[in-house]
């Protein structure tokens, strides 16, 4: 066998590490598991832990992220060979389990939803069950941390309202994102109490809660921004060659070619993909490039956050009701700077309109998502 090269080895390396710190957090929990030790189960020195994660926190939600992605199916791996052009709609390829066929209304599927959040619940604290005991721990202790977090579930509750949306209809004309939110709360403090007091909450009574949720009228809407300070898109005639990216709410590759709008967003902006859904042309298309100023910690926070979505989205969501959404992590900042967004932080807000291979419009700052999606080419 030949000599690795130095990606392939910093690659196998990175593999030893996140192998031996998932056993040492498993065994010791977050607070008590050492750098060191980390470094002693893999076989490396400590200076090649932190060649490959910042710190151990970082490390602590890469691990979880990896866990998360491998339960949320499909393989995310990215394919080039899958992504392709003949990559199916998003609104119709088969991203859902199964078990979704018969799910027909909102109701049902909040129950669906809520069934597959319970079922991966711990029934007590001990065991590798617990390792991401300490995960709202660390995301309280920091407030580069919460401030991220909490965008993310907006973004996640965004997803799921939309999907809501669609399995009511076009005719409905609800807003479910309020019910996301309230559901997602719900599930979020069944697992805190699941970590806190086990036992405690009976499930059935935790799914037959959120599937009410769907009769609630929580006065939702969603009004346009108006505000004057919202920037125009300006005009453009780019050409729009992106790399090939993999959407993390279907888990798959995915072409960034096709037409609609491509919103480039820091962590700190992600609730402003709704401008885009909304103000975007039915049937038009909308991919959330995430951004961070911090991809070694806040990117695996980001990667956990859509895969646990994901994977309970999947059990509970048919196919063709899926949103017409797509999520991208990018760490790199290669979608990024295919649409002119060079520098990037978590206050990023850039947004382009493509239109038959072209950038033909786009817009920087707050209300740039809007703008672009409601700009005449």
């Amino acid at each position: 066998m030949g000599r690795l090269t130095r990606a392939e080895l910093q690659a196998r390396n990175r593999a030893r590490v996140l192998a031996a710190a998932r056993d040492e957090f498993a065994e010791r929990g977050f607070r008590d598991a050492k750098v060191d030790a980390i470094a002693d189960r893999a076989g490396l020195t400590r200076g090649a832990v932190y060649s490959n994660f910042p710190g151990k926190r970082a490390l602590y939600f890469s691990v979880l992220a990896g866990l998360a992605e491998r339960e949320a199916g499909p393989d995310g791996a990215l394919r080039a060979s899958t992504a392709s052009e003949e990559t199916p709609d998003p609104g119709t390829a088969d991203a859902s389990d199964a078990g979704t066929s018969g799910v027909a209304t909102a109701r049902e599927a909040l129950a669906a939803f809520a069934r597959a959040w319970v079922s991966r619940l711990p029934l007590a604290t001990d065991g590798p069950g617990r390792l991401g005991m300490d995960l709202m721990p660390e995301v309280l202790a920091d407030q580069r941390v919460r401030q991220p977090f909490a965008q993310l579930m907006k973004l996640n509750a965004i997803v799921l309202g939309l999907a809501l949306e669609r399995l009511d209809g076009p005719a409905s004309g609800r807003r479910r994102v309020r019910v996301a939110e309230t559901a997602l709360t719900t599930l979020h403090g069944a697992s805190q109490m699941a970590d806190a007091a086990p036992g405690f909450a009976e499930p059935f009574d935790i799914v037959t809660a959120c599937a009410a949720l769907a009769d609630l009228d929580l006065g939702d809407r969603w009004d346009p921004p108006h505000l004057p300070f919202v920037p125009r898109a300006r005009p453009a005639d780019e050409p729009w060659s992106p790399p090939l990216a993999v959407d993390a709410v279907r888990g798959e590759p995915v072409p960034l070619t096709r037409d609609g709008v491509v919103a480039v967003l820091g962590l700190h902006r992600l609730e402003a993909v709704e401008e885009a859904v909304r103000a975007t042309p039915p049937g038009g298309e909308v991919t959330a490039v995430l951004v961070t100023g911090d991809p070694g910690e806040l990117g695996p926070l980001a990667r956990l956050t859509l895969a646990d979505l994901r994977a309970c989205l999947r059990q509970a969501v048919p196919a063709p009701s899926w949103p017409r959404l797509r999520v991208v992590h990018d760490d790199e900042g290669a979608v990024a700077a295919a649409a002119g967004v060079t520098a990037v932080s978590d206050g990023t807000e850039a947004a382009v309109l493509v239109r038959s291979g072209r950038v033909v419009a786009r817009a920087d700052g707050y209300g740039a998502c809007h703008a672009a999606a409601s700009a005449e080419p």
